[in-house]
């Protein structure tokens, strides 16, 4: 099925491509600007690369930061310059960059100057160094990253002949532009893990946080949650405190174990009901229940860094008398009861007894905290664009926890809303899953939903990126690519089969009306299932996200064309869709299951983006 799928699509791309093939890796332009600039840094090894190169590594960890601290000198800084960017320093497995963002805006809200390191990005290279919560300009980027590349290739010598990998440069390009543009403090979000992230050369953070844990990267971080808190708990320093949300029982036992190694005070965030007192509701800038506890985690993270910093003035709420706050180790060994999840009902402030992980002090948020809180934007997260009768919702969930909290964020924005009259609402899923991430587990998330269509493609927006460095990616072919479509369309209709039509989330009726029931698919672009089915969703596979999106629009959102009236769409699941997609009243799309994914999607939503 996949191979005849392959075939089909392989003549379509010859079609709609014509005659152009991808780019291979460019040679370097001698011209400085700033997309010369993207496509030297695409020279270098990505993302995906570096997750091999760690994986080859991981015999000798130490080496890995210890090249880091080479290239970092070979790029003119030394480690101990990184202690005057006043440092938060934040990993997790879901929320880390909300949490960060949250934070970022917060402390932005007092005046200050702000530095923020993220990845991945979702349009242009640059979002993933933000001054004052703007990706730097494309001039302040070709001029840092020349500056860096510059003195990493005058430095070769033959002990010293490599390139730091794609996220490497970035990292180090970023602690220049925030030391040279004088950041009052940057905010540093992990790549991968902890202990062993190029990030972890940071050697005296101001503060550290752990957002919630969860199963990604298994293949580098470990395939159980343990181990993969070890490897988030790698953050920890010395004398330096630390903040985490609650966890599973055996993830905060690692925590605390990793944290006492390090002499290390960890702190367990009250949850945001405890900063709510009286009938005072905090209102959040990015939506999802999902999102207290990052901004929960903000909180903390933001007043410890003004406290620590000599901001008591402006910290607000619980004071120390004047001095640092007394961050104690907490040195016991009693393992974590269940239950922890009820800590919202102890009292702020108090050490839990008999557990080794304290509870931090809640205090009144100031009014600059909750400017912070509300006044937060973070793309592709929790994001909805109305375009007309067409309502995108984009978040970039890719974990199970995170797709489960995805679920229930699209179910209350989108399923809980009043439907049209006449009944005549479509709502597509458009998804993808990158890497070693278990894409059955995802789908089976979403059943729940009741899509009408599920629609999957690769991450590319068309199907040449040659004239698009910011989303050029060498290490995925377009054939691998669709191949991974391909499969997780077969998933999607075989989860269909076995739940026989029924919902096991739910015990809602699934609604009446507007459900194709197409015929099977021979071999053409687009495959649909086999036979009806009670509950049906037929899947179809796109090779480009411009070609999907239109698909799904049809003409009916003013940033999309209409679709070909010939061509890739000839069979009758696409045709007698197209005739529904036109007449619906609303056309409600979720689009999750990789950043990149979603990152792709605004690019075409939002062309002001790639300005």
């Amino acid at each position: 099925m996949v191979a005849r799928g392959l075939r089909a699509l392989r003549g379509a791309l010859r079609a709609a491509a014509a005659g152009r093939r991808f780019s291979t890796r460019p040679a370097r332009a001698p011209a400085m600007d700033y997309q010369d600039a993207i496509r030297t840094l695409n020279t270098l090894q990505t993302n995906a690369s570096y997750l091999e190169q760690v994986k080859r590594e991981r015999g000798d960890p130490r080496a890995q930061l210890e090249a880091m601290h080479g290239f970092l000198e070979r790029s003119g800084l030394k480690v101990e310059d990184l202690d005057r960017l006043n440092i938060i320093h934040v990993t997790g497995t879901k929320g880390k960059g909300s949490a960060c963002a949250f934070t970022e805006c917060i402390l932005r809200s007092y005046g200050l100057k702000t530095g923020f390191y993220s990845s991945p990005h979702l349009v242009q290279v640059r979002e993933r160094i933000r001054i004052n919560g703007q990706p730097i300009s494309k001039e302040l980027f070709s001029k840092y990253f020349w500056l860096v590349y510059n003195r990493l290739e005058e430095t070769k010598d033959p002990a010293h002949t490599s390139m730091p990998a794609y996220f490497r440069f970035l990292t180090i390009m970023a602690f220049h532009v925030f030391l040279q543009e004088k950041v009052d403090l940057a905010v540093v979000e992990v790549g991968i893990g902890g202990a062993y992230d190029c990030t972890n050369i940071i050697r005296a953070p101001v503060v550290c946080g752990v957002s919630s844990l969860g199963i990604d990267h298994t293949s580098i971080l470990g395939d159980t949650m343990e181990k993969i808190a070890w490897q988030k708990g790698g953050i920890f320093k010395p004398g330096v405190p630390a903040f985490t949300v609650v966890q599973p029982e055996r993830p905060l036992e690692v925590l605390r174990d990793r944290a006492q190694e390090r002499e290390c005070p960890l702190y367990i965030c009250p949850e945001l009901d405890a900063f709510e007192g009286g009938h005072r509701v905090l209102e959040l800038g990015l939506a999802g229940a999902h999102q207290r506890s990052n901004a929960a985690l903000a909180l903390q993270l933001a007043r410890t860094w003004l406290q620590r910093r000599g901001c008591r003035g402006k910290a607000g709420g619980l004071r120390w008398g004047g001095q640092t706050p007394p961050w104690p180790l907490c040195l016991s060994r009693a393992p974590v009861p269940p239950g922890l999840g009820k800590l919202k009902d102890m009292s702020p402030g108090t050490e839990l007894v008999g557990r080794s992980v304290p509870l931090a002090p809640t205090f009144q948020p100031t009014n600059a905290m909750i400017q912070g809180l509300r006044d937060t934007e973070w793309l592709g997260r929790t994001q909805v664009l109305p375009h007309g009768p067409v309502t995108w919702y984009l978040d970039g969930a890719h974990t199970t926890s995170s797709v489960q909290a995805c679920v229930r964020w699209f179910r209350q924005a989108a399923l809980n809303q009043d439907k049209p009259h006449d009944g005549s609402e479509v709502r597509v899923l458009l998804f993808n899953a990158t890497g070693d991430r278990d894409t059955a587990a995802l789908l089976k998330l979403l059943l729940p939903c009741h899509f009408d269509y599920a629609v999957f493609c690769p991450n590319f927006t068309e199907v040449s990126v040659a004239n698009n460095a910011d989303q050029q990616n060498f290490n995925v072919t377009l054939e691998n690519a669709l191949t991974r479509c391909l499969e997780n369309q077969q998933m999607w209709t075989r989860l269909l089969e076995e739940k026989g039509g029924q919902d096991p989330w739910l015990p809602a009726p699934l609604r009446a009306g507007g459900l194709l029931q197409p015929a099977p698919a021979r071999g053409t672009l687009l495959l649909v299932p086999p036979a009806p089915r009670p509950l049906n969703s037929p899947a179809l596979v796109f090779p480009c996200l411009a070609q999907a999106l239109r698909w799904v629009a049809q003409g009916r959102d003013p940033q999309l064309a209409a679709p070909a009236a010939t061509g890739a769409h000839l069979h009758p699941a696409a045709s007698s869709g197209a005739v529904l997609l036109r007449e619906a009243t609303a056309i409600r799309v979720l689009v999750t299951g990789s950043l990149h994914l979603v990152g792709g999607v605004l690019r075409l939503l939002d062309p002001a983006l790639s300005q």
